[in-house]
């Protein structure tokens, strides 16, 4: 169930990026760029996350 959840965030993370990208495109307002800059990079970073070593 837990693997479901994050599909959809990565999911919702994704389309809410493409429709801040629409909508910054449409009006020239630099900020929805930026926040669909921030939207992609939390789908990047939830798509891979960052595995850390276990140090003994």
């Amino acid at each position: 169930m837990k693997r479901i959840y994050r599909y959809l965030l990565i999911f919702a993370l994704l389309v809410g990026a493409l429709a801040a990208y629409s909508y910054g495109n449409q009006t020239g307002v630099f900020l929805f760029v930026l926040q669909g800059f921030v939207l992609e990079a939390g789908f990047w970073f939830g798509l891979f996350p960052i595995k850390r070593r276990n140090q003994h």
